[in-house]
């Protein structure tokens, strides 16, 4: 392989194991943000950063400040709903063409990421190149509702990206020199905007300074990876405590957004352990299937046996031209990837919300996205140090079949997930609008669909309003015409 041919199974092999997902219903609050933002930003997508910063106030009030977060967040979201414009594919089939997307960057940053930690200079690419891509493949399983494969995956799967490269960045610092002025002024900048994005950027610099020290204990760190963390810093921090202080102004009594909310005690504690083993792709595949019926065997384990086979046997073939990945190099890899999931862990750990959970152990949500892609590095770190006789095929074997567990147990998660009522309400929804019909026909059906969707949520007000409101500007935005006449009256 060379070139962009050495990445080609970190772009193909998240695909095999996400496509069973490719039609499932948009959920939570994708119902209506899709339609909403679409219909609001397609002719005008540069109002996005102004309808963000008009709007920071209010959120900041509810305890949940990241403008940047929610510019790229409505960003993915036009781009859901200009699939569907341009190609009239229902919603659901673009949003998770979006996720996989983001999927894909992620995958190409954590294999981006491992490499940079064991890299030296003038050498060939390491083994890693070829494994570390199927073992975070692994990890996007659709364990619950609330898993990034599922709920908010673009955004998601985007702010891990984010860590992840910054940390990669941060490793791959020149050690000689200090750099110029007007770079450390952009350094000081983006660390300033980490701390604008969301929850999981804030864990970038954390990270980025605890990759870098370990690293250190391997490559020698020289004063300018110093001073460009400690330029990051001076960015990030200023604003990181002015907005939670801030924050605690406002939301010190309660009534804030309790998913962004912070809160202390021994439920901290006990909750890192099961965020810290979370990730584990066995107890993700048990999530992914409770409540399930059928068999693991089907048309989709035979295809994803066989594409993955062929991915397994290009990187087995690439094995002899690449560097094994010495026993001391892998601890080190290995001390990286478990920083990364206890920063995560103990993210979640310090939301109310997960701290009274009491489902499944193998629970996916928002931390997942790092979590997950940090558990597969550390997988394929421990595998090189625990012998040097294993031979790396075995490794790409093993990690393969994984991934093959994990697109059967997604196909199981879709086909209880796509027979609820309301999956199949939002499926019906999502064909309407890419076949927008504005004849006396068409707002019959959508009118029907409307009055589904009020009996099936009455006893929501707030989804109520939601569905009139985003669904009336994506529909006004398409032919002019109200989703349904005769609420419009």
């Amino acid at each position: 392989m060379t070139g962009w041919a050495k990445w080609r199974i970190a772009v193909a092999a998240p695909v095999v194991v996400l496509a069973p997902l490719i039609a499932l219903a948009p959920t939570a609050d994708h119902r209506f943000n899709i339609y909403w933002h679409g219909g609001m930003f397609r002719d005008r997508p540069w109002a996005i950063v102004t309808h963000t910063l008009g709007t920071a106030d209010t959120y900041l009030r509810l305890g949940n400040f990241r403008p940047l977060g929610r510019i790229l967040e409505k960003t993915l979201d036009l781009l859901v709903y200009l699939i569907s414009d341009v190609f009239g594919l229902p919603a659901n089939v673009g949003l998770r063409l979006v996720s996989f997307a983001t999927a894909i960057a992620l995958t190409l940053a954590a294999t981006l990421l491992a490499e940079s930690v064991v890299a030296s200079s003038g050498g060939p690419p390491s083994q890693l190149l070829v494994i570390v891509p199927f073992a975070v493949s692994g990890g996007f399983v659709a364990a619950t509702a609330s898993s990034p494969a599922v709920l908010f995956g673009g955004l998601y799967f985007g702010s891990a990206t984010l860590v992840l490269l910054v940390a990669a960045a941060v490793c791959r610092v020149r050690p000689d020199g200090v750099p110029h002025r007007w770079r450390i002024v952009l350094l000081v900048l983006g660390g300033a905007s980490l701390a604008c994005v969301n929850e999981i950027a804030c864990l970038a610099l954390p990270f980025a300074t605890a990759a870098a020290l370990i690293r250190s204990r391997i490559r020698p760190a020289g004063r300018r990876t110093v001073v460009v963390l400690a330029a990051l810093w001076a960015g990030f921090l200023p604003v990181f405590v002015a907005v939670r202080v801030v924050i605690h102004g406002f939301c010190a009594d309660g009534g804030c957004y309790r998913l962004s909310d912070i809160t202390l005690g021994p439920a901290v504690l006990t909750t890192i352990p099961v965020r810290a083993t979370a990730w584990a792709p066995p107890l993700m595949w048990e999530a992914a299937i409770r409540g399930t019926r059928g068999s693991w065997f089907g048309v989709v384990p035979v295809v994803a046996v066989l594409a993955l086979g062929a991915l397994a046997w290009l990187a087995i073939r690439e094995l002899p031209r690449l560097s094994r990945v010495d026993r001391r190099d892998a601890l080190a890899l290995a001390a990286v990837a478990t920083s990364l999931i206890l920063l995560g862990a103990t993210l979640a750990a310090l939301n109310a919300e997960i701290q009274n959970y009491r489902g499944p152990w193998g629970l996916g949500w928002r931390d997942t996205a790092v979590t997950a892609a940090a558990g597969a590095i550390l997988l394929v770190a421990a595998g090189h140090a625990a012998s040097r006789r294993t031979p790396a095929w075995v490794l790409i074997v093993v990690f393969a079949l994984s991934a093959t567990v994990g697109a059967a147990a997604n196909k199981r998660f879709a086909d209880r997930f796509s027979a609820a009522p309301r999956a199949i309400l939002a499926d019906r929804i999502a064909q309407e609008m890419a076949a927008f019909d504005a004849s006396p026909a068409g707002d019959a059906r959508r009118c029907a669909l409307r009055a589904e969707f009020r009996a099936e949520h009455a006893d929501a007000s707030f989804s109520l309003a939601r569905f009139d409101e985003s669904l009336d500007v994506a529909a006004r935005e398409l032919q002019r015409v109200p989703f349904c006449r005769g609420a419009a009256r």
